[in-house]
């Protein structure tokens, strides 16, 4: 393959790199496999805890000076490293799509996501504000200011192997931090391939250590990494279980948690939507990576009035689908990542069965090499536990409603509450969705689907999700500590709430 050649990748890689120097001290291999055919694509040498020790220790000196930067500078770095991206989109878009499964198209987009954000995070870092406040006392003021953590643990998933590492560490590098990144041992190529984009461009700016990478060979070093008093900041993303486990280790040592975890997301097509609208945004956020998104939709709620012609529609546009290769653009749909995933849809149709579900298109595992299964469409009751739950897969319930309340009722009721949509033409609907009293997740939109959220937001969900906050708006304020500055410029020293103290000196 041309494009794992021009990203730099050899048969067997080093899986830790510390200040821009890949560390080989182990034979352990990580095999990274294509879920298109089940082969091998190449190893990765699995990270010690010798290795974890010196990419830490380099990680805690380089951000001693790191942080004296002026951010606006730190943001040339990352502007540079948006270049570089730009330049590699195609070549790391194709490794994305050959070494998780999603559509070339997908993998080229999560790329040119981690260009937006460079671009984002380069004008974020002139505009880290802290605040000024009026004091109670005479020549006194009063400001905030925001100081970097530290070193900042990313921890990502094998859906976004690229992209959700993007929001965290441009974000954390202007505010000054360096970054530990540990990414999925299931897309261990593509975190090697970025490293090395990284160590290019931090060469040539004259840093070393800013972005660092280990993969461990086991789960202890991982374990370790979390439970690590030198790092105070660690940003997971993942299933909800593991995420409850990371939240209680890193409670137990005082430090901070950016959560993004499950999601069951919902959209809801009332009796005014524009279906020319919902049904492709349905269709792209129920089979987009194959169902694999913590933004996938999988649960439709659709008003009595429109539900037949919804399902019609939705039965016609999967037997649309092209499931295959994801290197082939002729093809829509890729695999699951791995066979662990296919069992899980295979075992979750079994569920659906037992409960009566009404399988309305697909529902089987595909024999033939890769981790392939059809797209599938269930009628469902939203009380049953399978709906309940995630499934990270391309199965999408659709149940029909009565009442607007019935459905913004139906949507809340999961314990997940990462994104939701509505597709209306009531204005009357769509402030309700949007009001305290409409949709509980951290995303809700009008006539737009759970999936494809914009980096010019604050992306996340509460409840189960985790309640944290990634990418725009003022996500950045997670990757720092908030401090209060009090100066007295006079030549008195007034007490705050007028307290009387008064000693001889």
């Amino acid at each position: 393959m041309d494009f794992l050649k021009a990203l730099g990748l050899q048969t067997n890689n080093p899986g830790a790199c510390a200040e821009g120097h890949w560390l080989t001290s182990n034979t352990t291999k990580i095999m990274s496999i294509n879920p298109a055919n089940g082969q091998d694509i190449a190893s990765v040498q699995a990270c010690t805890r010798s290795d974890y020790e010196q990419v830490i220790a380099k990680s805690l000196s380089t951000f001693l000076q790191w942080r004296q930067m002026p951010a606006p500078k730190r943001g040339e770095l990352i502007r540079r490293l948006g270049n570089k991206l730009r330049e590699n989109k195609d070549a790391l878009g194709s490794l994305v799509a050959y070494e998780m499964g999603k559509s070339k198209a997908e993998g080229d987009g999560e790329v040119q996501e981690m260009v937006d954000m460079a671009d984002f995070a380069v004008g974020q870092s002139r505009m880290l504000y802290g605040l000024t406040m009026p004091s109670e006392r005479s020549q006194h003021r009063l400001v905030e200011q925001w100081h970097p953590y530290g070193v900042t643990g990313v921890i990502t998933s094998f859906n976004f192997p690229v992209a959700v590492w993007a929001w965290n560490a441009f974000i954390a590098a202007v505010c000054g931090n360096t970054v530990v990144w540990k990414p999925s041992s299931k897309t261990p190529l593509c975190a090697v391939a970025v490293q090395k984009l990284c160590n290019e461009v931090m060469h040539d700016f004259g840093v070393e250590g800013v972005f660092n990478l280990f993969i461990p060979e086991d789960h202890a070093i991982a374990d370790a990494f979390i439970n690590d008093p030198r790092v105070p900041l660690i940003s997971f993303t993942g299933s909800t279980a593991v995420g409850q486990q990371v939240n209680e280790k890193i409670a137990k040592k005082m430090g901070r948690v950016i959560l993004e975890l499950g999601g069951n997301n919902a959209v809801i097509v009332d009796e005014t939507a524009d279906l020319n609208l919902a049904i492709p945004a349905i269709v792209f956020g129920a089979i987009g990576t194959a169902g694999q998104r913590c933004t996938t939709t999988r649960r439709v709620f659709v008003h009595q009035k429109h539900y037949d012609e919804v399902v019609a529609r939705l039965v016609h546009a999967y037997q649309q689908v092209t499931i295959g290769d994801p290197l082939d653009n002729r093809n829509t749909m890729g695999p699951l990542i791995d066979n662990a995933a296919k069992m899980a849809f295979v075992k979750a149709i079994d569920e659906i069965k037992l409960l009566g579900g009404e399988i309305l298109f697909g529902g089987n595992a595909l024999q033939r090499p890769g981790f392939f299964v059809e797209p599938t469409l269930v009628r469902a009751n939203p009380a049953w536990p399978i709906v309940q739950r995630e499934t990270f897969a391309p199965i999408l319930y659709i149940m029909p409603y009565q009442k607007f309340s019935e459905a913004i009722n139906a949507q809340n009721a999961v314990s997940q509450g990462l994104s939701s949509a509505l597709f209306t033409n009531s204005v009357r609907h769509s402030e309700y969705f949007l009001s305290a009293m409409g949709s509980d997740c951290g995303i809700a939109n009008i006539n737009v689907g759970t999936s494809g959220a914009e980096i010019g937001g604050a992306f996340g969900g509460e409840k189960m999700t985790g309640g944290g906050r990634e990418s725009g708006s003022d996500a950045w304020k997670a990757y720092m500590r908030r401090q209060t500055n009090t100066i007295n410029w006079g030549k008195t020293l007034p007490l705050a709430q007028g307290i009387n103290f008064k000693i001889p000196t």
